[in-house]
C-alpha cells in the first residue's frame, strides 16, 4: 500500500510539511519521562518523528485503510498500534494505568470531544500536544473578557495551562482544510481539586455561556429559579466572558450555600 485517501467522514486532512511535522513532534520534549500516545497517525507524518526519541509509544487509529499501511511501514510499532476508536477507549488500559503524553494531527470534527475526554482522565495525562483547528485552539487560551473566551476557555484552563504554540496555513494538507490550523500544548496545573462542586462548577459554566451576550442573571435564573434573592448580586449584572476560572469557583461555592438553591 503505497498511501491512504484522506476521507471526509472522518475529518481527515493529512499533514504533508514534515518541517511542521517535526516541530509537532517535538513539543512532547517538554514533558520527558512518561509514554506517548498519539491519536490517528494516518500514514505517520508525526509517527516518524516520535519513533526516534525513545519514548514508550503507542498509536491509536481507526481508519481500516491506515492500519494496514502503518503496519507496513513502520513495523517497528510492532503490538503498539491500537485499532479502535479513542473516545471509546479506557485510557486506564493503555499504559497499564501509568499517565502519558496525548498528542496527534486530531481529527477537527472531534477535537472538543477529545479534550473533553482528556479532561475525564486529567490524571492520566500530564500533557496534551497536537494540532487543531485555530479557531478552537484561540477558544481554549483565551483570556477573561475576550471574544473568544468560553466554555472550553474555563473547564480547560481549570485544569491545564494552556500554551498557543503556532499557527499553520491551510496549504500544507492533503486535501487542504478551509481553515488555519493551529499548534498548542497544554500542561496539567498543580490543582488536585477546585474546591468547589465540580459537577455544579460545570453545569454554571455550559448554563450562563449559553446566553454569553446577556448579564449572568439571565442564565443563572435556569439554575436558581427567577426568583431568587441572590439574583440581586451586582455580580450578575456582569457577562459570563468576564469572569476568570476562580470567579466561577467562587460563584459555584456561592450558588451552593444559598438556602433557597436546589440541586
Amino acid at each position: 500500500m503505497n498511501s491512504v485517501k484522506p476521507k471526509k467522514f472522518l475529518g481527515q486532512h493529512f499533514l504533508t510539511d514534515l518541517g511542521v511535522a517535526r516541530r509537532i513532534a517535538d513539543t512532547v520534549d517538554a514533558c520527558p519521562d512518561v509514554p506517548v500516545l498519539e491519536v490517528g497517525p494516518g500514514m505517520g507524518v508525526l509517527t516518524q518523528f516520535l519513533l526516534p526519541k525513545g519514548r514508550e509509544f503507542k498509536v491509536v487509529e481507526i481508519d481500516f485503510d491506515s492500519v494496514p499501511y502503518l503496519h507496513e511501514h513502520f513495523p517497528q510499532l510492532g503490538d503498539n498500534i491500537i485499532e479502535g476508536d479513542f473516545l471509546q477507549m479506557d485510557l486506564q488500559a493503555v499504559f497499564q494505568g501509568r499517565p502519558f503524553v496525548l498528542t496527534g494531527n486530531y481529527p477537527y470534527n472531534i477535537s472538543s470531544q477529545i479534550f473533553f475526554k482528556m479532561l475525564e482522565n486529567k490524571d492520566l495525562i500530564p500533557c496534551c500536544t497536537g494540532m487543531i483547528q485555530k479557531e478552537v485552539a484561540e477558544r481554549m487560551a483565551a483570556t477573561p473578557g475576550s471574544k473568544a473566551y468560553g466554555v472550553l476557555s474555563v473547564l480547560m484552563q481549570a485544569w491545564y495551562d494552556v500554551e498557543y504554540l503556532f499557527t499553520v496555513d491551510e496549504h500544507v494538507f492533503n486535501p487542504p482544510p478551509k481553515v488555519k490550523s493551529a499548534v498548542i500544548r497544554l500542561t496539567r496545573n498543580s490543582k488536585n481539586s477546585l474546591g468547589c462542586d465540580e459537577a455544579l462548577f460545570r453545569r454554571i459554566v455550559k448554563t450562563v455561556f449559553t446566553m454569553r451576550r446577556k448579564m449572568l442573571r439571565n442564565g443563572m435564573k435556569q439554575i436558581l429559579g427567577k426568583d431568587s434573592p441572590m439574583l440581586a448580586d451586582p455580580l450578575f449584572t456582569q457577562r459570563p466572558e468576564q469572569l476568570s476560572v476562580q470567579d466561577y469557583v467562587e460563584l459555584t461555592n456561592k450558588v451552593a450555600a444559598e438556602p433557597t438553591f436546589h440541586p
